[in-house]
C-alpha cells in the first residue's frame, strides 16, 4: 500500500468529527503550516489508533526477567515501517536549525509530540524518543562531517540508538561544574577515567554510542571551560556497565538508565565534538530543547490521564453511595481543575516553542524553564486525581496510570531540577526591583498631586 493510499486509510477509518488540527489553540494556528496541520492529523490517528494498541504487544513481547535486556519488542519494527510509510519520521529536528529533518518548526512538532506522549512506543516509532532526539541534535548542530556520517546518520535512519552521560554517583550534578570523570590526553588519544548515573537508553541492545561529558581542562581558570564531550562507542575496553537504576521500582528495560564505570577508557581524540573545553557550550545546546520535548509529551500523558479518568468515574459498574463518580461534585471538579490546567500548560509550551522558532533556544530560556517547570508539575497533579478515582487499581499495573506518574515524576529532576530553573528565574525576575519601586514612587507622587489640586482630604498615604 502506497504512503497516499494508507494515509487516507487511516484518517478514513476515524469517527472523531474534530480533527488534531481542528484542536489546535487559535493563537498558533497561524503558525502552522497546512502541510503541518496534515501531518499532525495523521499523528494522532497513528498514535491512537496504532501505537497505543501496540503498547499492549510490546509490554507483552518484552517478556520477563534477565532477557528483557537482551532484545527489544518486535512490535516496535512493524511501527516504525508504517511511520516511515505515512512520512512520519524525524519530526523533532527544526527547520530553521537542521537539514536532516522533516521540516517542521518546534511549534509544529509540538503538537505533534504532545500525541506521542499519549503512547509507550509512539516516540520511538517515528524516531523522536529520547535521549535520541537530543543527542542527533549534538552531533547535527556540533559533530563533524566523519562524526555525522559514523553516528548521526544511522541514528537517522534508526538503525541504532544511544545514550548521553552527565550525571554522576558522587557529586551533585545538578551544578555541572562538579563533574569529576577525568579525560587526559595522551597523544592522539584521551583516556577517559570515572563512573556516570542515570545513563538512559544504554541498557538497550541497540546502544551504539555514548555522548560523554567529562573535565580535560580542570585547572582552567574559567570552571565552564573546564568540560569537554567526546564520543565513546559501546563496548570500549574499560567501559563497564555495573547496573541499571529503577525509577520507582520500574526499570524500563530495555531502555535502562545504567550507571557504567570507566576505567582507562581510550578513546581517539578525533572523537571530541566541537573542541576542547566546549563541552558547556554543547549540553546547554542540548539540554534546552530537551526540556521543551519532555513538556511536550508531558502535554499528552495529562491527556490520557484525563481520559482514564473520565471513564473510571462513568463507569455504571462503579457506584459509590448509590451514584456513579461522575455524579459526585468533587468528580466534576476535579475534571473541570484538569482542563483547564491541561489547557494553561499547553499555552505555555506552545509560547515557549513559538519563541524558539522565532530565533534559537538560547533566546527563549525564560519560556523554556517556564514549561520545564509547570508541565510536570501540572501533569502528576492531572494522574493523581485519575490515580485517585482509580483507587487501589490506580497504583497497581492494571492501568498506565502508576508508570506514568513515575516517568514524569523524574522530570522534575532531569535536565536541571527545578529548583535550578526556579532560583534563576526568580533571580531575573528580582533585576526589575529597582524599576519596579521606581515606577511606584512615581504613580504614588502623581497620585498625592492629583489630591492636593482637587483639594479633596486625603483618606491614607501609600507607602513602599
Amino acid at each position: 500500500m502506497s504512503k497516499s493510499n494508507f494515509s487516507q486509510s487511516l484518517l478514513a477509518n476515524s469517527a472523531k468529527p474534530q480533527t488534531a488540527a481542528d484542536k489546535i489553540p487559535i493563537i498558533a494556528r497561524r503558525a502552522v503550516s497546512d502541510r503541518a496541520k496534515e501531518a499532525l492529523n495523521l499523528v494522532e490517528k497513528f498514535v491512537e489508533e496504532e501505537c497505543i494498541p501496540a503498547d499492549i504487544l510490546y509490554h507483552s513481547q518484552l517478556g520477563e526477567g534477565e532477557k528483557r535486556w537482551a532484545t527489544y519488542p518486535l512490535v516496535m519494527d512493524e511501527l516504525k515501517t508504517k511511520a516511515k510509510k505515512l512520512g512520519l519520521w524525524n519530526l523533532f529536528l527544526p527547520k530553521n536549525q537542521f537539514k536532516e529533518g522533516a521540516g517542521f518548526s518546534n511549534l509544529e512538532y509540538g503538537l505533534m509530540a504532545e500525541y506521542m506522549g499519549k503512547s509507550r512506543t509512539a516516540s520511538e516509532a517515528c524516531n523522536c524518543a529520547a535521549p535520541d532526539t537530543g543527542n542527533m541534535e549534538v552531533l547535527a548542530k556540533y559533530g563533524n562531517d566523519a562524526q555525522k556520517k559514523q553516528w548521526l546518520v544511522p541514528l537517522l535512519n534508526g538503525e541504532i540508538r544511544s545514550a548521553f552521560l552527565m550525571t554522576e554517583p558522587d557529586v551533585a550534578s545538578s551544578d555541572a561544574t562538579n563533574i569529576t570523570l577525568t579525560m587526559t590526553r595522551q597523544g592522539n588519544d584521551y583516556v577517559l577515567n570515572g563512573s556516570k548515573w542515570w545513563s538512559s537508553g544504554a541498557g538497550d541492545p541497540r546502544c551504539a554510542i555514548y555522548i560523554v561529558m567529562g573535565k580535560s581542562d580542570p585547572y582552567n581558570r574559567d570552571t565552564y571551560k573546564q568540560q569537554s564531550v567526546i564520543l565513546v562507542p559501546a563496548g570500549t575496553k574499560g567501559v563497564t556497565v555495573e547496573r541499571c537504576l529503577s525509577v520507582y521500582g520500574y526499570d524500563d528495560a530495555p531502555h535502562g538508565h545504567a550507571q557504567i564505570s570507566f576505567e582507562n577508557v581510550r578513546v581517539p581524540a578525533s572523537n571530541l565534538v566541537l573542541g576542547e573545553g566546549r563541552g558547556f557550550e554543547i549540553i546547554q545546546g542540548r539540554l534546552g530543547p530537551g526540556r521543551i520535548h519532555h513538556a511536550m509529551r508531558s502535554i499528552g500523558a495529562a491527556e490520557k490521564a484525563l481520559e482514564w479518568m473520565i471513564a473510571r468515574v462513568n463507569d455504571p459498574k462503579k457506584k459509590t453511595f448509590g451514584k456513579k463518580l461522575s455524579e459526585h461534585g468533587v468528580i466534576l471538579e476535579w475534571i473541570a481543575k484538569s482542563r483547564l490546567e491541561i489547557d494553561a500548560a499547553r499555552l505555555i509550551v506552545l509560547n515557549a516553542a513559538m519563541k524558539i522558532d522565532d530565533k534559537d533556544a538560547k533566546h527563549a530560556l525564560k519560556e523554556i524553564a517556564e514549561a520545564k517547570v509547570l508541565v510536570p508539575q501540572m501533569a502528576l497533579t492531572v494522574i493523581d486525581r485519575a490515580v485517585q478515582s482509580y483507587g487501589g487499581a490506580g497504583v497497581c499495573q492494571d492501568t498506565p496510570l502508576a508508570n506514568m506518574w513515575a516517568q514524569i515524576r523524574t522530570l522534575r529532576i532531569a535536565d536541571g531540577p527545578d529548583e535550578v530553573h526556579l532560583e534563576q528565574m526568580g533571580r531575573n525576575e528580582n533585576k526589575r526591583s529597582r524599576e519596579i519601586r521606581e515606577k511606584l514612587e512615581r504613580q504614588r507622587e502623581a497620585g498625592d498631586r492629583m489630591v492636593r489640586q482637587s483639594g479633596v482630604k486625603p483618606v491614607g498615604k501609600a507607602k513602599l
